[in-house]
């Protein structure tokens, strides 16, 4: 959902310092535009810290934030060149020697999806992590290495370049490798492998992170993946942790052009998706024919908490992003729980015999 500025909060901070307030608006409205829509929210950034000075927090919590927002916004700054480009995030253990059968895969890997026009992200280091940017190239690479006392080096595609970034903190190098992505490869690996995996598949089950491929990959005639999956339906669908719909966010292939076919046809119609208020929208580079629309309304009715799919053009609301206007809209009140199902309505609007204008 959208977050707003906590009103109660602003007040709060404006009755308990004297003018403090006024010198927040004041100092907002000199470096940012009037007419951005972001005003509040800085405003509110600022509120923020300011009632942290006023409670003189302790030392390492004044460095917690601090060092937290150093890197976040340093990382914003870093990644904006490579804003309008579809990403991949690559996990795997970075013990995988060159000479197996793993590595020589996803460095396949990076180079298929370099070949499909997508960026590669990984953690930097070696084994899975260096054979993807190895076939990527530095071009099509970005590291998000991590800082250690004892000494790190970036694999040698990234290492001295504007397409590393460093981190401190592990959970803001985290919030990186997924807010980026426009998709996920899982390659097998260690604790920390298994330990994004489930993060991953959390935060799009429970809505926290925007729907998007997740790809599970092994070489052929491979188990890892296999046997965790065979846990998961055992386990967990079959104790009823999860829905059965939950197994649909991800897909285990073998091979590298899979891997990239998956990603490619995701995006073949659906593009983007965002929260309106009580409505999920869903930007589409091919408008639904009208049959499609009806289907949807009778196959996926169980999405809507109220209402119908309704397709739409951009609204007066969403002028923030001006460069995806053109894009047709699907709406509808979405029960935001139900995100197994909802990867198999993106499946269904990604058929091509549904898009009302036949891609040229």
């Amino acid at each position: 959902m959208p977050f707003e500025p906590n009103d109660d909060l602003s007040q709060h901070f404006a009755t308990s310092g004297a003018g403090l307030s006024k010198r927040v608006d004041d100092l907002v409205a000199s470096v940012v535009p009037a007419d951005s829509p972001n005003l509040p929210l800085y405003r509110e950034m600022l509120i923020t810290v300011m009632r942290m000075a006023q409670a003189d927090r302790s030392r390492w919590d004044a460095k917690i934030m601090l060092q937290t927002m150093r890197e976040m916004e340093h990382a914003f700054s870093r990644l904006e060149p490579f804003k309008r480009r579809r990403k991949v995030t690559v996990f795997g253990s970075a013990r995988t020697p060159v000479e197996h059968p793993l590595y020589a895969l996803a460095r396949e890997l990076g180079e298929t999806l370099a070949r499909y026009d997508l960026m590669v992200i990984t953690g930097a280091g070696g084994g899975i992590m260096a054979a993807a940017h190895e076939g990527a190239g530095t071009d099509n690479s970005l590291g998000l290495n991590i800082t250690l006392p004892f000494e790190q080096r970036a694999n040698p595609t990234v290492d001295g370049t504007e397409h590393l970034l460093s981190f401190h903190f592990f959970f803001v190098r985290k919030l990186f490798f997924i807010k980026e992505a426009d998709a996920l490869v899982l390659c097998p690996g260690g604790f920390g492998t298994l330990d994004e995996t489930l993060e991953i598949l959390t935060l799009i089950q429970t809505g926290k992170s925007p729907l998007v491929p997740v790809v599970l990959l092994d070489e052929p005639g491979g188990s890892f993946w296999k046997d965790a999956l065979d846990f998961m339906r055992r386990q967990l669908e079959g104790n009823r942790y999860i829905l059965p719909t939950d197994m649909r966010l991800m897909r285990l292939v073998d091979n590298a052009e899979d891997a990239a076919v998956e990603i490619d046809k995701f995006y073949s119609n659906f593009h983007s998706s965002r929260w309106w208020k009580d409505r999920f929208v869903m930007r589409l580079n091919h408008q639904l024919t009208g049959a499609a629309l009806d289907a949807l309304n009778t196959e996926f009715a169980d999405l809507c908490l109220k209402g119908c799919f309704e397709q739409q053009p951009c609204c007066a609301m969403e002028l923030d992003e001006p460069e995806l206007r053109q894009l047709p809209r699907l709406s509808f009140v979405f029960n935001g729980r139900d995100h197994g199902r909802l990867r198999e309505l993106t499946d269904f609007i990604n058929e091509r015999q549904n898009w009302a204008v036949s891609p040229e």
